[in-house]
């Protein structure tokens, strides 16, 4: 029987199944993301699923991989999930 995939969860948002997917298919992302902060996983998932465009959700996983693998730990340029803080709710509608 194989070994299941732990995958972290961040603080406030639930893990979404594409993002799920991608990382259980790449085990280097897998293991940079296990060992990010919950804050920096939920930064990446409120990041990844904000948009409104499934185009642009796309987009934010591939660029997360690219970035994760480069050793970012969170997105750039982004003010911060307005879920976690409400000084960042005025970035959003």
């Amino acid at each position: 029987m194989p070994k299941k995939k732990i995958i972290a969860e961040g603080v406030v948002h639930n893990m979404p199944a594409d993002l799920k997917k991608v990382l259980v298919s790449s085990p280097n992302v897998h293991e940079k993301w296990n060992n990010l902060t919950p804050i920096q996983r939920n930064e990446w998932i409120c990041w990844i699923t904000v948009v409104k465009k499934s185009e642009t959700r796309v987009e934010h996983i591939h660029r997360m991989v690219e970035e994760l693998q480069e050793g970012k730990r969170q997105p750039c340029c982004w003010p911060g999930c307005p879920h976690r803080r409400p000084n960042a709710k005025k970035w959003f509608n």
